[in-house]
Formats: C-alpha cells, structure tokens, sequence
C-alpha cells in the first residue's frame, strides 16, 4: 500500500511505484487501483486489510490532509494488531523537529529519505519485504 498526499504524487509516490512494479512488487497505488465508479474509501479499506506493508511518503502535505491520515490510522491498526512492522516511512520534504511535533510516535521509526533516491529508496523497501 502506497500511502501519500496527491501534491507528492509525480515528486515521489508515482516514481518509486514505477519503480517497485520495475522490481516485480505488487503495489496498491490509488491511480491504479480506483476506478470510475469505485467506492473510495472502500478501495482504500480493501487495501489496507490486504496489504502487508504501508509505505507511508511522510510530507508537510501529507499532515494537513485528512484521507493520509485515515490511511496512517488504519496502518497502525494493523501494525498494532500484528504486532510486527507494517509501516513503512519515507520523509520527503520534512525534517525530524517538524515530525516530532505532529506525531512523535511516527518520527520514532527508522525511515527513508527522498533525498536519497528512487533507487536507494527501492533497495530499503526490498531488504524489509523479500
């Protein structure tokens, strides 16, 4: 499950999607899924539940928005439930102060950099889910 606000979508959400479908990884990203007609928050319930990992593109927009936030709150739920790692947290455009600030739990896990790469991004993500 790609996770992510719409402002970050050709920054970073539909790059490292491409980029992990590249690798063979079978990826719940909005664009490909949703379709017309779908129930939104049906789709995005269905991939949640089924999904055993949420990459979670952590941005100042993905904060103010409602829908990321839903998606995080279900990912917790179910890395709660497991009681294993389900979220997956890449940073773009943020710093750790800032993160603190709106959800210390969330700064506390180890995460990726948009800095770093599509590639070094796609090789962090594949050490966790292969």
């Amino acid at each position: 499950f790609l996770s992510h606000a719409s402002e970050d979508k050709d920054t970073i959400a539909r790059p490292l999607y491409d980029a992990l479908r590249a690798e063979g990884v079978a990826v719940w990203f909005d664009e490909a899924v949703i379709k017309m007609g779908d129930s939104l928050s049906g789709k995005i319930d269905e991939g949640l539940a089924r999904c055993p990992h949420g990459i979670v593109i952590i941005s100042p927009s993905f904060l103010a928005k409602r829908w990321p936030q839903r998606e995080l709150a279900g990912l917790v739920a179910r890395e709660m439930a497991a009681g294993k790692k389900v979220i997956l947290p890449i940073w773009h455009d943020i710093d750790h102060a800032t993160l603190v600030q709106h959800s210390p739990t969330l700064a506390d896990k180890v995460a990726g950099l948009s800095t770093d790469g599509i590639p070094s991004l796609v090789k962090m993500i594949l050490d966790v889910i292969r």
